[in-house]
């Protein structure tokens, strides 16, 4: 129904900037809530950044002032720009949907997960 394939990631210092990407397939025609969440080695999985269809974001609070998140809706992606990393950020950042339409009209509430894309910041 959705597959979700996530881009970016990789290994940066602290300090520096990196951006993961989403980009959502399948039969959709909207999506409500796209959004990141990450999970560090041994450690639960944790919300990131959302952001709904109106436009509304919800951002962590250890996050807020250095990461945003943005949506394109006609192309169906989100975006994650993670500036000033630091290495607690270290973990693997999984790209959600929550609730779609397709284009039946069809809607489907629930999580849809990425695969995840590896971000390790060295100190």
């Amino acid at each position: 129904q959705v597959q979700l394939v996530e881009t970016g990631g990789g290994l940066v210092q602290a300090g520096e900037s990196l951006r993961v990407s989403c980009a959502a397939s399948g039969s959709i025609s909207t999506i409500q809530t796209m959004g990141w969440y990450r999970q560090g080695s041994g450690k639960q999985r944790e919300l990131v950044a959302t952001v709904a269809l109106s436009g509304r974001t919800t951002i962590a609070d250890s996050v807020k002032g250095r990461f945003s998140i943005s949506r394109d809706n006609a192309k169906k992606t989100v975006s994650l720009q993670m500036d000033n990393l630091k290495p607690e950020d270290t973990a693997v950042y999984y790209c959600n949907v929550n609730g779609f339409q397709d284009y039946s009209g069809s809607f489907y509430m629930g999580d849809y997960w990425g695969q995840g894309t590896q971000v390790t910041v060295s100190s």
